[in-house]
């Protein structure tokens, strides 16, 4: 794990989620499919098919609708990182306005694979450079060679433990830059993160089971 910044300060934390709050599509059903839609952009309307895997939870519709108004200005001609990827939802849909590249990291092998055939049945145009990282997220992210990302989103399976670490690799490895903006959505219940002094929080939001929110690298 790399080590937390000497310059790192605390995020305030939400309100605990309710003890009998579940965790939706956390439960492997082999044979079940279900599916994901854009709600912007060139594809708007598209539906694309989605695994039922363990861990996998495609941000919400109305998530996404939020997620994407703070985003509106800076989409277009963004290179993006997914970086737990799953679905692809949110990689696609930065895709869809226009961004120029994504970047998906995929541990589930059969995810991986649907999220490959969701990008050819959209015909991704030539000029889009899109590239799908079969492994774990926090393995990949040294072996990434591009230049720093305008947008990440780091959504990762709930109790994992992922959230922090994953920070903490994007800064220590110069994957984020200043300007760029970090998406981070993660269980409620989650002990308060400790960020670089450089990073702000601009955008908040949360329920009783998960909180979600928008970074700036300053």
């Amino acid at each position: 794990m790399i080590p937390l910044s000497a310059t790192m300060k605390r995020v305030s934390r939400p309100a605990r989620a309710s003890s009998n709050t579940k965790r939706r599509n956390t439960t492997h059903k082999a044979g079940k499919s279900g599916h994901i839609r854009i709600i912007g952009g060139q594809w708007r309307g598209r539906k694309l098919p989605v695994i039922d895997a363990e861990g996998l939870r495609p941000t919400t519709d109305r998530n996404k609708e939020t997620l994407f108004n703070w985003l509106m200005q800076y989409t277009q001609n963004a290179r993006c990182l997914d970086v737990f990827a799953g679905a692809g939802s949110l990689g696609l849909e930065a895709l869809s306005r226009y961004a120029t590249s994504c970047d998906f990291i995929e541990l589930d092998k059969q995810a991986r694979e649907q999220l490959v055939d969701n990008l050819r049945t959209l015909a991704v145009p030539k000029e889009s450079s899109t590239t799908v990282h079969a492994g774990d997220a926090l393995a990949v992210l040294p072996q990434l060679n591009k230049l720093p990302y305008d947008i990440v989103f780091v959504d990762p399976p709930f109790n994992k433990g992922l959230v922090e670490p994953t920070l903490n690799a994007l800064d220590a490895l110069a994957l984020v830059q200043q300007g760029s903006l970090i998406y981070v959505e993660h269980e409620a219940a989650l002990p308060p993160l400790w960020l670089p002094d450089h990073w702000q929080v601009t955008k908040e939001k949360h329920t009783s089971a998960l909180r979600y929110f928008l970074i700036e690298v300053s």
